[in-house]
């Protein structure tokens, strides 16, 4: 699985010049879409058959800094997957040193016309490629 590369830019630090912490929720999300890709399972796919799928929860571990111009390299693996809900875990290392920056974890559920549903009947095909992806971990 091809991890997803992101550049820190200039805009994406706080006043100390370090990237503030409220960007790497949307690294998260950046990964996640290029991970859903990877899968064959195009966010935009999903949006098409008329599904979302919300965040329920995000956490984030950080574990050091990072500052202009550095390139993370950020890792998603699938941590559980019922066809209700996904939950995923995002290892960002800084790309150069190999350190581990940051860890975060993501919840989300599935919704058709703002109601639950379980892909394994609504949306086979997604459900069978979460669940291909999930049991490769």
């Amino acid at each position: 699985m091809k991890d997803y590369e992101h550049k820190a830019r200039y805009h994406e630090t706080d006043k100390m010049g370090i990237i503030h912490h409220s960007n790497y929720i949307k690294w998260y999300e950046d990964a996640r879409i290029n991970f859903m890709d990877i899968l064959g399972i195009s966010y935009k796919k999903m949006e098409e058959a008329q599904i979302i799928s919300p965040v329920l929860e995000v956490r984030s571990e950080y574990k050091n800094m990072v500052y202009f111009d550095d390139t993370v390299i950020i890792h998603v693996d699938i941590v559980k997957y019922n066809g209700i809900r996904l939950e995923l875990k995002y290892i960002i290392t800084n790309k150069e040193s190999g350190e581990i920056v940051n860890i975060g974890y993501s919840k989300h559920c599935f919704l058709h016309n703002g109601k639950i549903i379980n892909l394994k009947k609504h949306a086979p095909n997604f459900h069978e490629m979460f669940l291909n992806a999930s049991k490769s971990i």
